[in-house]
């Protein structure tokens, strides 16, 4: 029945109706809607003309957005098509291609039936499939149409080559990208048409070819809004933010046929400026971005909100991130990073609070820029508070969460924390025992790092690079470098030799160790090295006493057009200190002048010591006036050169100067005036001095107590020395003992000396040294008897005088 009346409305289309009848996908439910359709034929046939119907239903069906499709119109469309002979109308082909496309990824296969059904296929028709396939993420499949194209001689034209580019660039085909480029130039489509230029650039982009990019850019006569966005776009994600920017400023500068950035190309311009840190060019682009109307763009804000955070400026964060309309989980996270970053734990807190508040749930990321901020303002308490909120509200099931928790009581040096949390988490993962191993060589807990190591790799954990550079410097630390030296052999064996901070790392294992021989191989087998790498080698030089070679890298090095940074020079600078070398240290000091690098607080301090060292006191106070910024080690460095030569007074003077300044004496400055007055015989001016430690909080060490010890011994003041030691809260050790038996001897003093000597014996009776003063100052009074005694003492004790031995 059905097919009768088909026949006697459409005659000359049954046939073709049949025909498509065997699509195995469509076959169903187009029989359905056919009869449904012929249904409403017959009832329309009466009120208006077939002809006058078909036309309005065919360009409904034109007019068809793929976004207000459904399927079952679309099967009923498809139905009319069929059944009115259009099939092979392209126009209307290209449409069921793209409508079927739209719907699922499914019925690609259909919109390929209806292409293969189509009899004449131009390069609209293809144009539209190959479309269908790249708009589904189907690059493969899009690229072998095209190839098809191709085989059947259909040129591609300016709509088919941006998709075809774009797909390469996708799947990173690199040379049958390459091989496209040369088909097509023969066309001269790149040079006409922006669009295709525009997919090249970004194809080349994508490769990380940017010499190429910009070459097809530069060559491109009409360069559009795309081109530029896309070039500069291409600069910042190929980490040459420079470029970008500049690329950026000649658009802007230029203006080519009135083309103005739009907000894609501002958020490619910001990108730059926040890898750059280029606060006053950002800000400038925040500017023109307001002017041209895109302010209110949500990726705009975004855009501008992620470069103040980059750049650091939390006002402007803030400020940006208030001025954003819909505050989504990224926002909020930028702006708490930036707080955390710049240690404004409060104002960091405060707002993830708001955050919850407004409703957002915090992830893993953000819950870990709290606590890293925390970590870094060195926030014990406040750390373990957050750690029970994020309990309480069962935030610690994320691994990040735990990780940042492990970082977190590392800087803290809370290792016992930070183990109950790597023992008891979520399953240790690969991070988080890379996370432990480091955390024990920051704190200083070498042997757990190694162990912790080598149990990661009886596991087969695979570790990162910091955990391998911990515990490389860890054997250094414990001297244990036959470790080290099977590390190194993993090092090549896992092809990780290739790193630079690895390298150096065993570059100052092997320095530490003597082993020059293997330091310089590691050091030559090295391609890219940095400056690091050689101030690790002449740091291994100098801590071998090779102070020539040091400066003869220090040459090289320069030679090979690498600049020395602060760190080389201070290095050179100890050296020079260590050998009293003039001529090395003026050496080292005319290049600071020549490369700007005097006014450094660092340098000019260790300028200080070296002509300190090198006796030339005139020059070291000249170099120390001239500093306009002095720090605590600056003013111990001076005050410790003019006692080293006994120049007690000027050590005294520039400790009161000291004293007139904001930067409060420690120890060590302490130690230097009291050695100062020691050397001098000022007793008076070392006991006010002595005493002046409680004013600053500060509690004396053994070394304090040597000084004052030996002060009061040289200048006779026995009793007050004795007094001053039997009184110290610490056990005195040898230095103090012989100290004060030295003075005893000087002085005369033998009662006070055998007195002080059998406290000496007390505290060591391993010390031989005790037992030959006591017996010298027996036998300087004729006690013979106890003289004998003092050998037989030690001979019971089994205590040995050293032999004695000469240099001549």
């Amino acid at each position: 029945m059905f097919t009768t009346k088909l026949r006697k409305v459409f005659p000359h289309s049954c046939g073709m109706f049949k025909k498509h009848f065997t699509f195995k996908v469509l076959d169903t439910h187009l029989m359905t809607f056919s009869k449904n359709l012929n249904n409403n034929i017959v009832l329309h046939y009466s009120t208006e003309t077939t002809a006058s119907y078909l036309h309005n239903k065919i360009n409904t069906f034109l007019s068809i957005n793929p976004s207000s499709t459904n399927l079952k119109s679309l099967l009923q469309s498809h139905a009319l098509i069929i059944i009115t002979g259009h099939t092979n109308n392209i126009y209307i082909a290209a449409k069921l291609i793209s409508l079927y496309a739209s719907t699922t990824e499914q019925h690609l296969i259909s919109s390929k039936k209806v292409f293969d059904f189509t009899i004449f296929k131009d390069p609209f028709l293809w144009n539209s499939i190959i479309k269908a396939y790249f708009s589904n993420g189907k690059y493969t499949e899009s690229l072998e149409l095209f190839n098809n194209m191709w085989g059947f001689n259909v040129l591609p034209n300016q709509f088919t080559l941006p998709m075809v580019f774009s797909a390469i660039a996708e799947l990173g085909l690199v040379d049958f990208g390459m091989e496209v480029h040369g088909l097509v130039s023969k066309l001269n489509l790149v040079e006409e048409n922006s669009a295709v230029g525009s997919s090249l650039v970004y194809m080349y982009a994508k490769f990380g070819l940017m010499g190429n990019a910009y070459k097809v850019f530069d060559e491109m006569p009409g360069r559009d809004v795309v081109s530029w966005t896309v070039i500069i776009k291409g600069y910042v994600e190929n980490g040459e933010s420079n470029k970008g920017l500049e690329c950026f400023c000649l658009m802007c500068k230029n203006g080519e046929g009135g083309v103005r950035p739009n907000f894609r190309t501002l958020e490619g311009g910001f990108q730059a400026c926040g890898n750059l840190g280029a606060l006053v060019e950002g800000k400038c682009l925040h500017g023109l971005a307001m002017k041209s109307g895109f302010g209110s763009y949500e990726i705009v804000q975004s855009s501008v909100l992620l470069m103040y955070s980059k750049c650091g400026s939390v006002e402007e964060t803030y400020r940006s991130f208030c001025e954003v309309d819909e505050k989504d989980l990224l926002s909020w996270t930028t702006v708490i990073v930036v707080y955390a970053r710049d240690e404004c734990i409060g104002e960091c807190v405060d707002m993830f609070l708001k955050m919850l508040g407004s409703g957002i749930s915090p992830d893993g990321m953000v819950i870990s820029c709290v606590l890293s901020g925390l970590g870094n303002a060195m926030m014990v308490s406040e750390a373990k508070a957050f750690h029970g909120f994020i309990v309480r509200r069962n935030y610690d099931d994320d691994h990040m969460v735990d990780n940042a928790l492990l970082a977190v009581y590392g800087k803290l040096r809370l290792l016992n924390l930070a183990e109950k949390v790597f023992n008891g988490g979520n399953g240790q993962n690969t991070e988080a025992w890379n996370v432990m191993v480091n955390g024990y060589w920051k704190t200083g807990l070498e042997a757990k790092c190694v162990n912790l190591f080598r149990e990661m790799q009886y596991s087969g954990i695979e570790s990162d690079i910091n955990s391998l550079i911990s515990v490389i410097s860890s054997c250094s630390r414990l001297e244990k470098f036959q470790l080290g030296q099977s590390l190194h052999c993993h090092v090549i064996k896992n092809l990780m030799l290739g790193n630079v901070s690895v390298a150096n790392s065993l570059i100052d294992m092997y320095g530490r160790s003597k082993n020059l021989t293997l330091s310089w191989r590691v050091f030559c087998m090295m391609n890219d090295k940095d400056v690091v790498t050689w101030n690790t080698m002449m740091s291994s030089y100098i801590g071998c006493g090779k102070i020539t070679e040091a400066f003869d890298l220090f040459d090289e090095m320069r030679a090979e057009s690498y600049k020395p940074n602060i760190a080389t020079l201070a290095i050179l600078l100890s050296a020079s200190s260590q050998v009293s070398s003039l001529e090395k240290g003026e050496k080292v000091h005319q290049y600071i002048k020549e490369v700007g690098f005097g006014e450094n607080t660092l340098l000019a301090t260790a300028l200080t010591d070296m002509y300190a060292k090198c006796g030339q006191l005139t020059k070291s106070r000249e170099i120390f006036d001239s500093m306009e910024k002095k720090d605590i080690v600056s003013w111990n460095v001076l005050i410790s050169g003019y006692a080293m030569y006994g120049e007690a007074n000027y050590a005294i003077e520039m400790f009161k100067k000291m004293e007139q300044t904001e930067i409060n004496p420690n120890e060590l400055t302490f130690l230097a005036v009291l050695s100062a007055c020691a050397h001098a015989g000022l007793v008076e001016e070392g006991k006010s001095i002595f005493s002046r430690m409680k004013d600053y909080s500060l509690m004396p060490t053994l070394k304090h107590y040597s000084c004052m010890a030996d002060l009061l011994g040289r200048s006779g003041n026995l009793d007050d020395a004795e007094t001053l030691v039997l009184s110290m809260p610490i056990a005195p050790d040898a230095a103090i003992w012989g100290s004060l038996l030295s003075s005893c001897k000087i002085y005369g003093q033998v009662e006070k000396g055998i007195r002080i000597a059998k406290h000496a014996i007390e505290s060591d009776p391993e010390n031989d040294g005790y037992y030959i003063a006591i017996s010298d100052l027996y036998s300087s009074v004729g006690m013979w008897k106890e003289v004998e005694m003092v050998r037989k003492i030690m001979k019971d004790r089994k205590v040995r005088k050293e032999v004695g031995w000469s240099t001549v």
